[in-house]
C-alpha cells in the first residue's frame, strides 16, 4: 500500500473518532470515540515511520508501546466510569458535569 492510502486511512479514523466524541453524549462512547482518534495518529505515525527508515523496527516498537499505554489509559478511564456509575448512576457527560465534592 501506499503512504496515500495509510494517511486516508488514518484520517477516516480520526474523523470518525472525532464526530463520536463530539456528538455523543455516553461516556463510554465519548471514550470509544478519542480511542479512534488515537489509532488514527497511531497509524499515521506508524505509516510515516515505515516510509522513513523501512527496515527499522524502532518504530513498530514505539508504536506498540504506545498502543500499550493507551489501552492501560482506556482501561483505567472505563474504572472510572463504572465506579462513578455505581456510586451515583451517572451515565451521561451532561450529569457527570453536576459533580461536586
Amino acid at each position: 500500500m501506499s503512504l496515500q492510502a495509510f494517511l486516508l486511512l488514518a484520517a477516516a479514523l480520526f474523523a470518525v473518532g472525532l464526530y463520536g466524541a463530539l456528538s455523543q453524549q455516553s461516556v463510554v462512547m465519548l471514550m470509544m470515540g478519542l480511542e479512534l482518534m488515537i489509532n488514527g495518529i497511531l497509524v499515521a505515525a506508524g505509516a510515516f515511520w515505515h516510509y522513513v527508515a523501512p527496515g527499522a523496527a524502532d518504530g513498530q516498537v514505539l508504536l506498540l508501546v504506545a498502543l500499550t499505554v493507551m489501552a492501560l489509559e482506556m482501561a483505567a478511564g472505563f474504572a472510572v466510569v463504572t465506579a462513578l456509575y455505581r456510586a451515583r448512576e451517572v451515565d451521561t457527560t451532561d450529569d457527570a458535569g453536576d459533580l461536586k465534592g
